[in-house]
This record gives structure tokens, sequence and C-alpha cells, in this order.
């Protein structure tokens, strides 16, 4: 995905001015930055849930003008802050949901493969599979969530804050489990409180300040730059790399 020129106002305030941003097939990439910068408001921008001025390439063609819905049969998929499970729905009912958009397009052999590869990436979910969503721990909450997104089969999943109140363990479990969809060929672009977790998993970072992409690189460098330590990794005077 090539993101190029991305501005987005609510009425007269700008919320993001000229952002450009990619995410190469089988990488993930983050975008931090404080409360406020507008990093849901990038991820609403690419899905097409909020209105934008720029370019958005998807698969190598244009998908400024296409509909949420077209979107999603795509493969581009987005895993919101808030989780939006039907709470007194069941587990297996939320995840057969997240297949509704590809059902038409899929075998029930196909559907069915893809409901168990869920369940052996989170086996708890399986365990709770007849349960109702609104009961499950925040953990829970989480994996559910990340599971209905994978019953579409996406190319590129969208993720906004998924360690947001989940307790340390539980993030790295969740992190980890980010990880292993990149092995797995899945594309990731990374919205995360947790600087540091998601520096430490991203090949590519970015970092989002005022509605403007204001340092970019490698992870795996950005993340010994000074500036970035000290205001986003919690290393205050931090021996590193000047601030470009």
């Amino acid at each position: 995905m090539q993101v190029s020129g991305l501005n987005v106002a609510y009425g007269k305030i700008e919320a993001l001015h000229g952002i450009d941003l990619r995410v190469d097939q089988g990488s993930i990439v983050t975008v931090i930055g404080p409360n406020g910068a507008g990093k849901t408001t990038l991820l609403g921008a690419i899905m097409g849930l909020l209105p934008s001025h720029g370019r958005i390439e998807y698969l190598g063609s244009p998908a400024d003008d296409v509909p949420v819905e077209h979107r999603v049969a795509a493969g581009l998929v987005l895993v919101p802050e808030r989780r939006e499970l039907f709470s007194s729905m069941s587990v297996e009912d939320n995840l057969q949901l997240g297949a509704f958009v590809r059902r038409r397009q899929q075998s029930r052999a196909e559907f069915a493969a893809a409901l168990k590869d869920v369940y052996r990436r989170f086996p708890r979910l399986e365990e709770r599979r007849a349960q109702q969503a609104g009961t499950l721990s925040g953990g829970e909450r989480q994996m559910l969530a990340l599971g209905r997104a994978l019953m579409s089969r996406p190319k590129l999943l969208l993720l906004d804050e998924p360690s947001l109140g989940l307790a340390p363990l539980i993030v790295r479990e969740i992190l980890q489990i980010v990880a292993s969809l990149r092995q797995a060929g899945t594309s990731i672009l990374l919205i995360e409180q947790n600087a540091r977790a998601a520096m430490q998993i991203a090949d590519y970072a970015y970092v989002l300040e005022t509605g403007e992409i204001a340092l970019e690189g490698p992870a795996s460098e950005l993340m010994h730059n000074t500036r970035v330590a000290e205001s986003y990794l919690g290393l205050a005077g931090a021996q590193s790399q000047p601030a470009a």
C-alpha cells in the first residue's frame, strides 16, 4: 500500500496533512506518536471510513473511491481500537461474521479451514467458542477481534492499539501473534501505544505528531534516535544519535 499527500479534516480543523506512507508486502510498519496526533484518523481514512484528500493505492490500484466493503473483500481489514465485538453473540458467531464479506467467494471447506486456522492460533477462543463475547477477558476480546479479522483472509491488516488496556504478559502474547502473521505473509500497519514493543517487531516506523510525519526510518534504527528514545521509549538522556 502507498499513501501519498493524504489530508483529513474535521470541519475547518485539519487532522492530517500531507501524509506519505508505505507498507511493503510481508512487512510490519508501525506508526507511533502522542495521543491526538491523528493515528486512528489515519487508519480510518485508509479504510475509507473518513473522507480524505490525497492518494491511496492498494495492491497497485487507486483505492480512494473504493467502498469500504470492497476494500475488505480485497483483503484490507481494520481491527479497531475498541474491538467492536457483538457482545451478546457467541465467540464463534463473531468469527463467522468476520467472513461475511467473503462468504460468497469461499467454499464451505475454505470457510472451515479459515476457522480451524483461527482456533489453531487462538486455542482459548476454541475453548470458549459457545461463550458470549461480552463475558471474555480483555485479552480474550482482543484475540477474538484479531481472529474475526483473520476470517476475512486479510492481505493487509490495520491494527489500532491492540495492546490497549491489557496486562504486560498479554501484550507480549498479542504482539507475538502479530509478528507470526507477518511470517504467514500478512502485511501489517500497526498503531500502538507501547512504542518500544511495536518497534521491536516492526520493520519500519513512522512518528506522527500534530497530524504530520515528523520522523521515519527502519524501526531498528529509529529506536536509537535521541528524540524517539526520550519522547516515546522512556529513555531520558539516552546516549544515541541526534534527531534528524
